[in-house]
């Protein structure tokens, strides 16, 4: 499974998990964790600004 986090300005975050495994709390959770690191490598002043995650099919 993959996760891909991008914003307009391209890809912020790329997260493949090994065959057969599933995301869970635990694996969310870091994921969110690695994708305000990457944030704040990529992006830098971005996280003052705010963030907005919007999950695909979310309402």
């Amino acid at each position: 499974m993959a996760t891909v986090l991008w914003d307009a300005k391209g890809l912020v975050l790329l997260n493949i998990l090994p065959q057969g495994q599933c995301i869970n709390a635990t694996q969310y959770c870091s994921t969110l964790g690695r994708l305000r690191d990457a944030i704040r490598r990529k992006r830098s002043g971005l996280l003052k600004k705010g963030v907005v995650l919007q999950h695909n099919n979310a309402t």
